[in-house]
């Protein structure tokens, strides 16, 4: 069975930094490039990066680059998403999705095999 699960949102003050973690399971990750998408309330689930299956290329949405990085651990079947100097407008659920291709897709709905997501709070 295909699952991916994320972990390490929570609250946090503006400025401060947290770590996301996507865990796959089901399927392996080697052959996957891995996103990381957010929805805020009321507003569309927005593409945040992408990491290639070999994470040798990763891309950011102008919001959040320089201050966010993607990361991955195949042997481990993981891929994390550091989050530094973050922002109230930050706040939103973040999701992990996998295309089942070894390369970052451009259209989200490329994407076939998503988590359930991870409320990340920043506020003071």
């Amino acid at each position: 069975q295909v699952r991916i699960v994320e972990s390490g949102g929570g609250l946090v003050q503006p400025g401060g930094s947290l770590t996301l973690s996507c865990a796959a399971s089901g399927f392996t990750l080697d052959y996957h490039a891995i996103g990381w998408f957010r929805q805020a309330p009321g507003k569309e689930r927005e593409w945040v990066s992408c990491i290639s299956s070999s994470g040798r290329s990763t891309n950011y949405a102008d919001s959040v680059k320089g201050r966010f990085t993607g990361s991955r651990d195949n042997a481990k079947n993981m891929a994390f998403l550091q989050m530094n100097s973050l922002k109230p407008e930050d706040t939103a659920v973040y999701y992990c999705a996998a295309p089942l291709s070894l390369n970052c897709p451009e259209d989200i709905h490329e994407y076939d095999y998503w988590g359930q997501g991870t409320q990340v709070t920043v506020s003071s």
